[in-house]
């Protein structure tokens, strides 16, 4: 492919890095479409003990860039070929691994950064051989748990490169040469380069004996390791990495599946972590600067210390990849800057196709705050919601039951609770009582009855003072109780749908929306449902799925906990997944965001429940929610029902303790005592723990449920019982694993394939974008 004119303005901006001493020289090459659009030398490659030009074909310590190319491309061959899997233990396949609380560290979670260990081995002392840093791995204890704290950690990829050994039975230059560097023909790619390579190495800098590195890896433990590692000691050149990324950017043809690549360049970090890293691969965290300002999030790559990096991007179909030895002579130089600017001027010069243009713009429209790499949060904003009865109040006729037809006034019905008004603070009740055509003949309520204060199960039929229409109660200790009268339903000509939910799958009222839905599909009758807000996104899935042939009035369908839909999009799937002959309509909002929580809509709140009185207690109410079922207090009777836990036995500060040195994302726990006035342990003092929502981005509320039940199992086993709990988990495998003692991070990583499931079978009920 022919160079690209515009992408001359690089020459300036290497130019000016090797005037401020940043680098002594640099090799540039751009990818785009296929084809090499811009590769040059310049500057020195060596500047001590003499002045050398740089060249083109100059052979560069590559640092970290051998965790991309090496390391992390021979586990995912080892994936294809299931001699691994990403979701085990590390010490599965290297038992010496797992003593000093390592057990549970998963292979991913290396992969990811995520595993709590330090960022590398203790070099305050010496020591020699592979041997010798493989043992000292096994004798690291995490300095955070696993999954909590994203630490780059070369440990992590020293594991892994004992790993591809143990597994394979070759050591990692030779695997690396077999499996790798011959299939794509790199030719000047490998680990301890030949003394004939020498003269064409750019040197590095002087070690701890005033030698000029030049030919020997320049990593400190990678060097003590003998020059092969996982996390470093790969020599190449531009052209060689040129054709890595290429091969990465095709899909990876002849050393990778396309599924492969795929996992390694899209997010893998635990679900509620901020830093964004594929299998091996960076995408956004605080290392990712060498992405520039241009390119979009979903483009990956990596760095070197050495003052290597490599960025590929997808949408584009580009990569730019920058070879230097800023450490040379003297350690004092950085590419940092450089990175930045290179990738920003080329993502800007680049030629792009009409197509490319649009998927860049788009891939660009994140909805997220870039202002700050690496913490990337749904920005906040200020939305003008317009709830379902408001819309279908702006225009009745717009919408069949209300259609002139032959004169008789239709019947109607409607499920609905407190929750249910329009802005103006009218109830739906009254709105659809006075709507054109209609005539008001039954009102059903579900948990809590129709003014939501009720917090018994025992609620009697009744009649509304203001239209006089009876009031059916949809909730009992009885499957009966649960469900309409049929005969009040085949009465009516439409029945309403108009209730806030929870955003939690064991919430009540939508299972009392689905019993609505068949009562009307059995008795031939429209149903119309007035949608609302998730209250806590619609852009979250979080918790396992529950499992077949655990269906009840809190498990209607199999969902995860936290299920990211609305009421209306919730009876789609309903009808949809039940094939309930039903003839059914949402009335839809207008102006609500998937990534809208309920304070984005401007819309007023009303507790939706006695016992959920705020946002925050919605947010922690998937999690907190789930331990209920269990002899265990969750603040029912106090100001702060599911902000507050514990019973007479937990011991206060112990609990505190624990849960915060969990270190789980978004929370925090405060030791405190408090008195419930009715539920569990009523009149009782009880100890036990103030949660504090810190960010609600990081926050996996069901993770939360575990890490909870897990804590009380671990340090009250006498007095705590989980018999209950698989009532609300609903989930076998889950539930055995705490039984077992699982880590509860390990527990929740066993959800993602349930929800990536779920995620596919949820996309054809979606309405909102």
């Amino acid at each position: 492919m022919a160079a690209e004119p515009s992408l001359n303005v690089l020459d300036a901006i290497v130019q000016d890095a090797i005037a401020h001493g940043e680098v002594p020289g640099a090799v540039v090459l751009v990818g785009h479409n296929g084809g090499v659009v811009y590769r040059k030398a310049f500057g020195n490659r060596a500047l001590e003990p003499g002045r050398e030009p740089m060249t083109l074909d100059t052979v560069f310590d590559i640092a970290s860039l051998t965790k991309v190319m090496v390391t992390t491309t021979a586990v995912m061959q080892l994936v294809e070929q299931g001699k691994v899997r990403t979701y085990d233990p590390v010490a599965r396949y290297l038992p010496e691994f797992g003593g000093n609380g390592k057990g549970e560290i998963t292979v991913r979670e290396l992969l990811t950064h995520y595993s709590g260990l330090a960022p590398d081995l203790d070099l305050r002392r010496p020591w020699q051989g592979k041997g010798t840093a493989y043992q000292m791995a096994d004798a690291e204890t995490p300095i955070h748990p696993p999954g909590a704290v994203f630490v780059y950690s070369d440990i992590n990829f020293v594991v892994l490169g004992e790993l591809v050994e143990r597994v394979s039975g070759l050591a990692l230059d030779e695997y690396a040469a077999r499996y790798i560097f011959q299939p794509l023909h790199l030719n000047r790619t490998r680990f301890l380069p030949p003394p004939s390579w020498t003269g064409s190495i750019a040197p590095t800098q002087y070690d701890e004996h005033g030698v000029m590195l030049r030919g020997a890896v320049h990593d400190p433990t990678a060097r003590r390791m003998g020059g092969v590692a996982g996390h470093a000691g790969v020599f190449s050149t531009a052209d060689d990495l040129a054709a890595f990324a290429q091969a990465i950017l095709d899909g990876g043809p002849r050393v990778l599946s396309a599924l492969s690549v795929q996992k390694m360049t899209t997010p893998e970090q635990p679900p509620n972590a901020t830093a964004v890293r594929g299998f091996g691969w960076d995408i956004d965290s605080p290392y990712s600067s060498n992405r520039g300002e241009f390119l979009p999030v979903g483009s990956y790559g990596h760095t070197g210390f050495t003052g290597t990096s490599l960025w590929i991007d997808p949408t584009t179909r580009s990569y730019i990849l920058i070879l230097a030895n800023s450490v040379h002579p003297r350690g004092a130089g950085s590419a940092v800057s450089l990175r930045s600017k290179i990738a920003t001027a080329a993502a800007a010069a680049l030629a792009l196709t009409p197509a490319q243009q649009d998927e860049l713009r788009l891939r660009r429209i994140t909805g997220y705050n870039e202002a700050d790499t690496a913490d990337r949060v749904l920005a906040l904003r200020n939305g003008a919601v317009r709830a379902g009865i408001d819309v279908l109040e702006s225009n009745f006729s717009a919408w069949n039951v209300f259609r002139k037809g032959s004169g008789a006034r239709k019947k109607i019905g409607v499920l609905t609770n407190q929750t249910g008004r329009d802005q103006s603070g009218r109830r739906t009740i009254d709105v659809l009582a006075t709507a054109p055509g209609a005539e008001l003949v039954s009102i059903f309520s579900p948990e809590h009855g129709l003014a939501g204060e009720m917090d018994t199960a025992h609620i009697s039929d009744s009649r509304d003072a203001a239209t006089g229409a009876p009031i059916y109660s949809m909730y009992g200790l009885q499957e009966a109780q649960r469900r309409p009268p049929v005969d009040v339903v085949k009465r009516l000509d439409a029945v309403f749908v108009d209730l806030q939910n929870a955003g939690a799958r064991f919430y009540t009222y939508e299972p009392s929306m689905a019993y609505m839905l068949e009562a009307a599909a059995a008795a031939g009758v429209p149903v119309v449902v007035l949608d609302r807000p998730n209250p806590v996104a619609g852009s979250i899935v979080q918790g396992p799925v529950s499992d077949s042939g655990t269906a009840s009035f809190v498990n209607y369908l199999r969902v995860p906990v936290r299920h990211g839909m609305t009421m209306g999009e919730l009876a789609r799937m309903f009808v949809g997944e039940r094939k309930l002959a039903v003839n059914l309509t949402v009335v839809p909002m207008q102006g609500w965001q998937r990534g809208d929580w309920f304070d984005s809509t401007g819309l007023a709140w009303i507790n939706p429940s006695p016992n959920l009185r705020s946002l925050t207690q919605a947010t922690l109410y998937p999690g907190v929610g789930l331990v209920e079922g269990t002899n265990i207090s969750v603040g029912r009777g106090t100001d702060t029902p599911f902000e507050v836990l514990g019973a007479p036995w937990v011991r206060a500060r112990e609990l505190a303790s624990y849960l915060n040195a969990r270190q789980i994302g978004g929370v925090r726990f405060v030791p405190l005592a408090f008195t419930p006035a009715s539920a569990n342990y009523a009149g009782q003092r009880c100890e036990g723990v103030n949660i504090v929502v810190l960010d609600r981005s990081m926050l996996d509320a069901p993770e939360l449920g575990i890490e909870l039940a897990s804590a009380l199992h671990k340090l009250y086993p006498a007095q705590y019982r989980m018999e209950r709990l698989p009532e609300l988990l609903a989930n076998q495998s889950a539930f055995d694993g705490l039984l077992r003692g699982d880590d509860p991070r390990v527990i929740a990583a066993g959800w993602s394939r349930g929800l990536e499931d779920f995620l596919q079978l949820r996309a054809r009920y979606l309405i909102y974008k």
